[in-house]
């Protein structure tokens, strides 16, 4: 995935529509978490076996609210000077540090409840 040019083509895209003075951190964030609301509305109700099996229909409903929430997100760290890819290595080197193979492997439990 080119990150870069993902942010290039929204910021174009809201350029084009003058979209930018509503793009605030605080708008984006929150459309973020609307988008977010509509993904989990596509699981509503359904089984975790249901959920693993997807309609044809259920999973382009699916497929569009995920790449809502992506393209808010990519929008939000364009608008904040944040570097994604960056961040998110070193999220995973942070959870790997609170969640040891040792500890977590095999259990869905938080970091805080995980005893050595």
């Amino acid at each position: 995935m080119d990150i870069i040019a993902l942010q290039q083509k929204l910021t174009e895209f809201a350029n084009e529509r003058e979209w930018n003075e509503f793009h605030t951190p605080k708008n984006l964030a929150m459309a973020l978490a609307g988008e977010a609301g509509e993904l989990l509305a596509e699981f509503q109700w359904l089984s975790a076996e249901q959920s693993c099996a997807l309609t044809t229909q259920q999973l382009t409903a699916v497929k569009y609210e995920m790449a809502d929430v992506l393209l808010y997100l990519l929008r939000l760290a364009d608008k904040l000077g944040v570097d994604l890819e960056q961040a998110a290595y070193e999220k995973i080197a942070l959870n790997a540090e609170k969640y040891t193979i040792a500890l977590a492997k095999g259990n869905a439990l938080k970091y805080n409840q995980l005893e050595e």
